[in-house]
């Protein structure tokens, strides 16, 4: 056996030793970014060390400062797990080692991402002819479609920002929902748009953009516009009414955008499609795969419906470069990287549109028995509705949530995090893994009920 087969063996072990202990582990890490620089730090040593023996070291050493993501009660920020399938394929993906941005140097790669986006557009009910970049995750999926749009709705002005830059260029107007993900202001700047230039308009109580604010917004002023929607506010899970809202973009000339990075995927659903209703007439949309897909890190999408306006933007250059009709480097930034879509593809292609399905409605039913479970603990309130997979509660002071909080993750049956909401700190449940089972999210009560009590008992 070479050093190459004794390595991966030794990565194979660890990598099911790993996955054998997430039932019982502690979800949230045991040991601290200072711990974990200690124990790998120190000065690079003068000689070498076997491949097998370098990864069973690190494998042992690295326990304590690993995060459960992929088991049943990991419930922080919006982060899936990884499904069998689409781990091990990511696995290969690694082990194929190809650069994935050209189709003639790379084509099964590329054919495999391809299939996937056609696959993802069919699922989600958006335009057929619309094209998909795979890019790191939903930031730069927002960049990308921001930047394109950019460009776009200049071009309709007559200005070409690839060969006039934007110094001089006529203003774009960026409006953008009370209660956008702070990606958008991040993508924003990327494409050098201050936040002291948005438009924000208002949203109700759930973070939904209102209609007639959008209208009043746009009425003011003139010039080119992006208007950016949202699927699934990440403290609420709340959808902006899209059927009402993009026919009022449209009437002003705006390009619209949707954020959708784990809501999107509710089309997929036939009882939860209607939260989506309205979306496909927009211009570009933000997903993620390694969310609500449950492939693993790092997999975001960015979707676009006319190619030609991602092409006039992102198509490489180089004399060097093979070009074919539409290569991935032609559609987001990267000329090279890892083939990121083939997770996606193999994570579809094990579900299959019903077991897609059945996963996003499963993710929704699980938010619902913990809501109602929340809801039956003394002194606890449940904050939002609960359309979709978001779950967000408090108790009645700010302080004791966040101690609620703090205890939740050192006791280890579960994690999840803090937040704000309308001024007031708030504990947020995302349900977004595909192993979450309704014991989980039993046990998950049952600890947030004990701690709750043993705070009251202190005060």
């Amino acid at each position: 056996m070479d050093e190459r087969q004794r390595a991966l063996q030794a990565a194979h072990r660890a990598a099911l030793d790993f996955l054998d202990s997430l039932d019982d582990r502690p979800v949230w890490p045991r040991a601290t970014l200072d711990d974990m620089l200690a124990v790998f730090g120190g000065p690079l040593g003068e000689e070498g060390r076997d491949a097998a023996d370098v990864v069973a070291e690190l494998a042992d050493k690295a326990e304590p400062g690993l995060v459960a993501i992929p088991g049943g009660r990991f419930f922080g920020f919006v982060i899936g797990g990884t499904l069998p399938a689409a781990l091990a394929a990511d696995w290969l993906v690694s082990t194929w080692d190809q650069n994935s941005g050209s189709s003639t140097l790379t084509p099964t790669t590329v054919a495999l991402e391809r299939i996937a986006g056609e696959w993802i557009c069919d699922l989600l009910g958006l335009p057929a002819e619309a094209v998909v970049g795979w890019v790191t995750g939903a930031q730069v999926s927002n960049y990308v479609c921001l930047a394109i749009a950019q460009h776009a709705v200049l071009r309709r002005v007559g200005w070409d920002a690839t060969k006039r830059g934007l110094r001089r260029a006529p203003a774009v107007r960026l409006v953008v929902g009370e209660h956008r993900h702070g990606s958008i202001d991040r993508a924003a700047r990327f494409c050098g748009i201050g936040s002291e230039e948005f438009t924000v308009v208002a949203a109700d109580d759930q973070g939904r953009m209102i209609p007639q604010a959008l209208e009043t917004a746009l009425s003011v002023g003139d010039g080119p516009a992006i208007v950016c929607l949202q699927a699934g506010e990440v403290h609420t899970g709340a959808f902006d009414p899209f059927a009402e809202l993009v026919p009022i973009a449209r009437r002003h000339g705006a390009w619209v955008h949707i954020d959708g990075a784990f809501g999107l995927w509710a089309a997929a659903s036939d009882r939860l499609r209607p939260l989506t209703d309205g979306m496909t007439d927009a211009d570009s949309w933000t997903t993620d795969a390694h969310k609500t897909l449950n492939v693993p890190y790092d997999c975001g999408i960015a979707i676009v419906r006319d190619p030609a306006d991602a092409i006039a933007f992102f198509r490489a250059g180089g004399d060097y470069l093979v070009f074919t009709s539409l290569d991935p480097w032609d559609v987001s930034p990267e000329l090279s990287r890892r083939g990121r879509g083939v997770p996606a593809w193999a994570a579809l292609r094990s579900l299959g549109r019903r077991g897609v399905a059945a996963l996003i409605d499963r993710l929704r039913d699980n938010a619902g028995r913990l809501e109602a479970g929340l809801r039956g603990i003394p002194g606890v309130i449940v904050v939002n509705e609960v359309p979709y997979t978001q779950v967000m509660f408090r108790l009645e002071d700010d302080e004791a949530t966040r101690a609620l909080g703090a205890a939740i993750l050192e006791e280890g049956t579960a994690a999840l995090t803090g937040a704000e909401w309308d001024g007031r700190a708030t504990l947020r449940c995302s349900m977004s893994s595909w192993a979450t089972t309704q014991e989980d999210v039993d046990l998950t009560v049952a600890a947030i009920a004990r701690l709750v009590g043993e705070l009251s008992s202190r005060s």
